[in-house]
């Protein structure tokens, strides 16, 4: 007969006796047949949640994000809802002619609308900000740039170089094989591509507004405010995953869904990896550069 040995301690719940098979006990082990181990629905359940605390373990790893910031989902979603609807929505795809109405043009010129722009994704930042002030657990934006002393293969300089490394990857070989199956596509900001065909001043304004106020706000929003209060109740991978797809969501593009989708998952990433958000602000700056380059000579 196959034969375990195992040491017992005194209580052991998860291991029981099957009915009419002896024990024979020793000093110091005790020799149990195999046949007469059973695992009890305690044990399976023990060994489910060790398997899962290991996981949970490996994902918070990864991630140098605080956990212990306490802060209440309906608040988080109740403040992402007011910002979507009540800022983000009315200036981002409105600002433009509201201004022309103000200035009772139809039409704004090349230069007007940079800088508008501008104020409109300034004002969008500045009303943000406020209302975190005004949320139940006042965050501190400027604690979100801040670097943390980490090990030197955790800078922000690292992460950023990875990430863009990756993203820019990525897009090249999407846009590759998206030309290959359904042909080039046209420029899909014909806002961005007037501006960019003004003068130097409007081109500026516009590289500003682009590469420095953009990003600050929408790292803030996304990654500093909602994945940082996301990733304090569950998992940093899903996290970075809900967070990039209202990240994509309210961009409220379907062709560029997915694309944005997973540029949100690389600023997600690198943000929980560094723990500041210099490293995603970098990452968006020099990609937004990016698309404006690649605009201005198309």
């Amino acid at each position: 007969m196959t034969m375990l040995t195992v040491h017992l301690p005194r209580r052991f719940s998860s291991l029981t006796r099957a009915p009419g098979r002896s024990i024979e006990s020793f000093q110091n082990n005790r020799i149990i047949p195999l046949s007469s181990i059973r695992v009890t629905k305690d044990s399976s359940f023990k060994l489910r949640c060790i398997r899962k605390d290991s996981n949970h373990k490996a994902s918070q790893a990864f991630s140098v994000l605080k956990t212990d910031l306490q802060s209440d989902n309906g608040s988080t979603w109740s403040t992402m809802a007011f910002y979507v609807f009540s800022l983000h929505i009315p200036l981002s795809f409105g600002g433009l002619s509201v201004v022309a109405q103000l200035l009772n043009q139809t039409h704004l010129n090349p230069d007007i609308q940079a800088l508008s722009l501008l104020l409109i994704q300034t004002l969008e930042l500045g009303a943000f900000m406020l209302l975190l002030q005004f949320s139940e657990k006042p965050f501190n934006i400027l604690s979100f740039f801040k670097t943390r002393v980490f090990p030197k293969e955790r800078n922000w300089l690292l992460a950023s170089v990875i990430g863009l490394g990756f993203l820019l990857a990525f897009i090249f070989l999407t846009s590759f094989v998206a030309d290959k199956l359904i042909g080039p596509k046209d420029v899909n900001n014909p806002i961005m591509k007037e501006v960019l065909s003004g003068g130097p001043l409007s081109v500026f304004w516009l590289a500003l507004v682009y590469c420095v106020v953009t990003p600050v706000l929408e790292e803030t929003v996304y990654r500093g405010f909602l994945l940082t209060s996301l990733a304090s109740r569950m998992e940093c991978k899903k996290a970075v995953v809900i967070s990039s797809i209202v990240f994509s969501a309210t961009h409220l593009s379907i062709d560029n869904f997915l694309q944005l989708c997973v540029i949100g998952v690389v600023l997600g990433c690198s943000y929980c990896w560094s723990g500041t958000l210099i490293s995603p602000f970098i990452i968006h700056s020099l990609y937004n550069l990016l698309i404006l380059v690649v605009t201005f000579i198309s």
